[in-house]
């Protein structure tokens, strides 16, 4: 059976469970119990590979000696034995990070977990499925993005707005584009269920780690924050999955939630999709510059990015089209960011890359700090012939941005090896200073298509209203002006 039919099967079987309310519930019930069982995985490796090797918990609450046995406890026993006895004690586990790392991993992922079964005979079946995956397997293992994906997919019903898949071949495109190497400090500051930093994760170890010194490195320069529980508990699980053995820089927290000024972190490469579309909680927009307050989450983290990366750090960030035809405070990130960073390559993405979880326009920017942008480079991706939208069926595959790679040169020349053709142009800084840093700049070598999308439609709509609030916020300034000097 494959690992989505056993996810499915689970989720059928909680389905009959009167605790257990919708997929919302269904997800967080199934990811306690996955963490369980692939931190028990890593803990069989770990006594292999070590000896005295100490479990960072007790041996009671390890999977295999309360779960792994298909005729083990059931029933009110096995629920009285996760209520009363395994929850209260992971949840209070003296574990201080210094001392016991992996125990502090414990205790974190289960400070707002909660069991939401109260039928223990559907539980032990709900085990018993999970019993069908064996994580030691580096196969099944690898198959475990298929969880993911399904996951999400059902958070998406669930109505957790936010909650967006990217796609693997943007993903791995990024990565591949910003090229983390060995021993630079990662970060997504909006991780979610981790597919940014198991990618960059996998590009490191493929490309650069030859010895297990090299690993321990690697494991070391992984960081991320998620700000909601349940994608935090699957972040979790898929870096123990990848071999990261205390996953303890992977933070639940809101990265936002602390004063621009007080960051003083340097990371090095920075690949992430942070949330757009949304607002932040009051209060929030304080921690950052007066002038550049905003409760729109995709221009915080823009902010927020900006100010982490090191010198030279690189960026590759998922940004809406409203970001660059935004003005006001849009404008003023923009500025700053072209200011302190090469805004060298901003590849445009067609419609439908993101359904079915949202149907608005998206950019891949790439930058990098501590030089100001000269010229920005547009690539245009196009369908590959016979498309006409992307499907759940139909998704963007790896392969597509084969033409952006061909093209794309290298950073250290000013990438001179670049040139324009029906995909890409080029835009110099004077251009856009002088469109006041609006840049959504169509694509020169294609005629004016008239559009009927209605996300298109409404982000023109959008536009032109933002540009006649400005001219009448002018026109009341120099009539001000004018009556004024009248009244002298």
């Amino acid at each position: 059976m494959s690992v989505s039919s056993v996810i499915k099967s689970i989720q059928d079987i909680m389905r009959k469970d009167a605790g257990v309310d919708g997929d919302a519930q269904r997800l967080g019930q199934l990811s306690w119990l996955l963490f369980l069982k692939v931190f028990d995985a890593q803990e069989e490796a770990l006594e292999l590979e070590m000896d005295d090797y100490q479990s960072p918990i007790p041996e009671d609450y390890l999977w295999r000696n309360w779960a792994a046995d298909d005729q083990g406890i059931t029933g009110d026993e096995l629920l009285t034995f996760v209520n009363d006895e395994l929850f209260k004690d992971l949840k209070d586990l003296y574990a201080p990070m210094d001392k016991n790392p992996r125990g502090f991993v414990v205790k974190e992922a289960f400070s707002d977990a909660f069991n939401y079964m109260k039928n223990g005979t559907l539980l032990r079946q709900v085990i018993n499925k999970l019993n069908e995956i064996d994580f030691t397997d580096s196969k099944e293992r690898h198959l475990f993005g298929d969880i993911y994906e399904q996951i999400l997919r059902d958070l998406q019903s669930a109505g957790n707005a936010g909650e967006f898949y990217t796609p693997r071949a943007v993903t791995r495109f990024m990565v591949d584009r910003i090229n983390p190497k060995l021993g630079e400090r990662i970060m997504d500051p909006a991780c979610g269920t981790g597919g940014f930093l198991a990618c960059s994760f996998d590009h490191v170890k493929t490309n650069y780690v030859k010895t297990a010194a090299d690993h321990q490195i690697l494991q070391k320069q992984i960081y991320g924050v998620e700000k909601k529980q349940l994608p935090h508990l699957l972040c979790v699980t898929n870096m123990l999955l990848h071999g990261i053995e205390v996953p303890v820089q992977i933070r639940h927290d809101n990265t936002l939630n602390k004063p621009l000024s007080s960051w003083d972190s340097d990371i090095d490469v920075i690949a992430t999709n942070p949330p757009f579309g949304g607002t932040e909680e009051d209060g929030i927009e304080k921690n950052f510059p007066a002038e550049m307050q905003t409760r729109e989450t995709s221009d915080l983290f823009l902010q927020l990015i900006v100010e982490v990366l090191a010198n030279k750090g690189r960026a590759a960030v998922v940004l809406p089209d409203g970001t660059l035809f935004g003005e006001g405070v849009k404008t003023k990130i923009k500025k700053m960011l072209m200011e302190e960073c090469n805004l060298h390559t901003i590849v445009r993405l067609p419609n439908g890359v993101f359904a079915p979880y949202t149907g608005i326009k998206t950019n891949l920017l790439f930058f990098t700090k501590g030089q100001p942008t000269q010229d920005v480079w547009f690539y245009e991706h196009p369908y590959p012939a016979g498309v006409k939208n992307y499907s759940k069926t139909k998704p963007m595959k790896f392969e597509e941005f084969e033409a952006e790679i061909a093209w794309w040169g290298d950073e250290a020349d000013g990438f001179a090896a670049r040139i324009e053709n029906e995909q890409a142009w080029k835009v110099s800084m004077a251009d856009i200073i002088a469109r006041n840093f609006d840049l959504n700049i169509k694509n020169p070598h294609v005629g004016e298509v008239i559009s009927h999308d209605p996300d298109e439609l409404l982000a023109d709509y959008n536009r032109q209203q933002q540009q006649i609030s400005a001219l009448r916020q002018q026109l009341k300034t120099i009539l001000g002006n004018a009556l004024s000097g009248q009244g002298e």
